[in-house]
């Protein structure tokens, strides 16, 4: 999950409570709600037994069966990898942080502080993360953690963007950095350190790659618009993507708000002027008339480009509202109406390929408009009839709530734009205590949130409860909330 949609999400969450009423098949009589140490306590040996028994050197994963035999990332892992990826281990450090400022709870603030000591332990000498950290002696000899000795000599040291990971465990760090006065050295540091190498990482046009190892040589890159191609291929080549220019799955965006976040957090001055040349690459990075979108990732030409084999070069209808709510936000931070320029014509532009029933295609074809799809067997085609079920060629639009967005914030003074989020207790209701009855009544006697579900990457697996990291960092910041309302 990008930053964005967190920071809306949690947005939405924290509104709800505050409305929640009963389910219908609950009984909620005021005798029958619980109080605020009966939701502490609940609270406690829910935090415990989620450290005990799913975690993994204090990070976490995506999902574990109900009998706690089985574990999965995007992928099936053993009881000695953590994963990066949002809902895994930054995410539930940041839910342990919240929960913390929302509650008191010291046990919680112990959580987030051995869940940081575990994103210390993945560290790349990059400066990032991979998608997964490895605890076992022997799984951790192939990578370049920096707090190894001898790591420089290892053969895995590519830090990555993708889906919101190096990112996601930067502003969680930055976050409990600042929550503990900056007075813890290691994490200071490291922190400072991983900012820093996004910093070098980033390219002289302000893009950010997928992925790196080494820092860009600014000479190797020239600074362009991006530009449409005489010729493209419709043939996947397998050509490496990881150094393009990427805004798929939100990277470049989840990137830029990163940067304004350690901007606000540390007060230096090169963390907001990086997150200003991510904003500038996405001007950069808007196609021309007749077609001026984005597309998903861009080569050094600044042409749209393949990346996967299911992922061709065209103008896309998905990370596209990705990079506008994006702009949107620079503007709200920075007060630069440049930020805006591009909006009103891709909005016109999107609206004008919206599909019959009222979605987008993830990919457009380049000059023609056309929707392009892929068969089962991959095969590039301008039919639905057959599409691969793992990933959305077909998406939802938020163009409307874009649109108002854009409409209200013009009339917002300059210096009403911003103000920092923080985390505040809500005031107390009886919405509150019923959500909070809810959720100390639906723990198991472990203290386990569990729900339908099935493992997704084991084969021929019967599993149908599972426990979600997802559901436990929600339903914490939830609990919290209610323990710490104000009266």
């Amino acid at each position: 999950m990008s930053s964005l949609r967190r920071s809306f999400l949690i947005l939405s969450v924290l509104t709800w409570l505050s409305f929640a009423c009963c389910f219908p098949n609950q009984r909620c009589a005021a005798e029958e709600l619980v109080s605020k140490a009966e939701a502490q306590k609940a609270l406690q040996q829910a935090v415990e037994f989620f450290r005990e028994n799913c975690s993994a050197g204090g990070g976490y994963i995506f999902r574990v069966s109900v009998d706690l035999t089985k574990r999965e990332g995007e992928g099936v892992v053993g009881k000695t990898t953590a994963w990066l990826e949002p809902p895994a281990t930054p995410a539930v450090g940041m839910a342990y942080l919240e929960a913390y400022q929302l509650s008191g709870d010291e046990l919680c603030l112990k959580a987030a502080i051995e869940t940081a000591e575990a994103l210390l332990q993945g560290q790349l000498e990059s400066g990032g993360w991979y998608h997964k950290i490895e605890f076992d002696p022997n799984d951790r000899q192939r990578y370049a953690f920096r707090v190894e000795k001898d790591s420089a000599a290892r053969r895995a040291n590519t830090t990555t963007f993708d889906d919101d990971k190096s990112q996601s465990a930067a502003r969680f760090l930055m976050q409990l950095d600042r929550e503990l006065k900056f007075k813890t050295e290691r994490l200071h540091e490291a922190t400072l350190f991983a900012l820093n190498c996004f910093v070098k990482s980033q390219y002289p046009n302000g893009a950010w790659p997928q992925r790196y190892s080494e820092f860009p040589q600014a000479k190797d890159f020239l600074v362009k618009a991006a530009s449409f191609p005489k010729q493209w291929s419709r043939q996947y080549k397998g050509e490496d993507y990881k150094k393009h220019y990427t805004l798929n799955d939100d990277t470049i965006s989840d990137l830029i708000v990163t940067m304004l976040d350690a901007y606000e957090v540390y007060g230096d001055e090169k963390f907001q002027e990086s997150a200003k040349r991510g904003g500038d690459f996405l001007i950069l990075a808007q196609l021309p008339q007749p077609q001026p979108g984005w597309a998903q990732q861009y080569n050094k030409e600044m042409h749209p480009a393949w990346a996967r084999k299911f992922e061709p070069a065209a103008i896309t209808g998905g990370e596209s509202q990705g990079v506008m709510r994006t702009l949107l936000h620079l503007y709200r931070r920075t007060g630069d109406r440049k930020y805006l320029e591009p909006i009103p014509r891709a909005l016109a532009y999107y609206r004008s390929v919206q599909l019959s029933d009222n979605k987008m295609a993830r990919f457009y074809e380049i000059r023609t408009n056309r929707p392009l799809y892929f068969t089962k067997d991959y095969k590039l085609t301008y039919s639905d009839a057959d599409m691969p079920t793992h990933y959305g060629f077909k998406v939802g639009h938020n163009l409307d709530r874009i649109q108002r967005d854009l409409s209200e914030i013009e009339r917002i003074p300059k210096n009403e734009l911003w103000k920092p989020r923080t985390v505040e207790a809500p005031r107390s209701s009886r919405g509150l205590q019923r959500r909070a009855t809810e959720l100390v009544r639906s723990l198991d006697k472990r203290g386990a949130w569990v729900e339908d579900g099935s493992m997704k990457y084991h084969e021929n697996d019967d599993t149908k409860r599972i426990i979600q990291s997802s559901t436990f960092a929600k339903n914490l910041v939830a609990l919290a909330s209610f323990i710490g309302s104000k009266d």
